[in-house]
C-alpha cells in the first residue's frame, strides 16, 4: 500500500492501524488571548516512508512545545515553565506529533472543570515544514477519540478564515453540530483585542 495519496494524511496509530484524514493546512491556533492564525508550512511528509506519530506529551516535550509555539511568531507564547507544567498536569488532554522522529506539531487542551465532557482547545501549532497534509486535523481527531469528550470548544476571532475552515471541517468529519457566539469582547481586555467567538462542536 502506498504511504499516502494526494488529499489524505495517513497516520499509523497504536492499535488502530492506518488512519486517513482529509488535508487541511497546518497552522498555529491560540484559543485565549491572540487571534487564531494559521502558520505556513512546506514540504510535509516529503518522504513516502516517513511515519507520523501522534501521542501524549511527556515532560521532556515541554521544550518542543515552547519552540513550536515560538516559531509560529503569532501564538501567545507562554513561559517555558508553563509548557513543562502543561506536559505534567494536562498531558492527557494534549498531543504532540512527530514526523520521522522530529517534533512537528502539538495541541494543548484541557477538560473544563464544571463540564468534564467538554474538551477546550487552547493552542495548536504545526512546524513550518509540515504544512498542508492534515496534521492539525489528525491531532484534533486523536484528542477527541482518546479523551472521549462529547463536546469540543475553542475561541476564534472573526478575521481568521483558515481557523474557521479547520473547525468546520472537523465538525463535518465527526457529523457534529457547530455553533458560535461571542465570549470575550474587547472591553474585557486591558490591552485591546478583537472579540473572541466561542465555537462549540457537539456531539463528537
Amino acid at each position: 500500500m502506498p504511504w499516502a495519496r494526494p488529499g489524505l494524511l495517513h497516520v499509523r496509530r497504536p492499535g488502530r492501524g492506518l488512519q486517513k484524514y482529509p488535508e487541511i493546512d497546518g497552522f498555529g491556533v491560540d484559543a485565549h488571548s491572540h487571534p487564531v492564525r494559521f502558520i505556513g508550512v512546506r514540504n510535509a511528509l516529503a518522504e513516502p516512508k516517513t511515519q507520523t506519530d501522534v501521542r501524549t506529551p511527556e515532560l521532556e516535550d515541554g521544550q518542543h512545545l515552547w519552540r513550536l509555539a515560538k516559531d509560529t511568531a503569532v501564538l501567545d507564547l507562554n513561559s517555558s515553565y508553563s509548557y513543562l507544567l502543561w506536559c505534567r498536569d494536562f498531558a492527557d488532554t494534549s498531543v504532540i506529533a512527530r514526523i520521522g522522529g522530529e517534533p512537528a506539531g502539538f495541541i494543548t487542551g484541557y477538560t473544563r472543570p464544571e463540564n468534564p465532557d467538554t474538551l477546550m482547545i487552547w493552542q495548536v501549532a504545526v512546524d513550518e515544514k509540515f504544512r498542508g497534509h492534515g496534521l492539525a486535523s489528525t491531532m484534533l481527531h486523536e484528542l477527541a477519540d482518546r479523551t472521549g469528550a462529547l463536546r469540543m470548544e475553542t475561541t476564534i476571532t472573526d478575521d481568521n478564515a483558515a481557523s474557521n475552515r479547520l473547525f468546520q471541517a472537523f465538525a463535518d468529519q465527526r457529523g457534529a453540530g457547530y455553533d458560535r457566539r461571542p465570549l470575550f469582547t474587547p472591553e474585557m481586555y486591558p490591552d485591546g483585542h478583537d472579540t473572541e467567538y466561542l465555537y462549540e462542536i457537539a456531539p463528537l
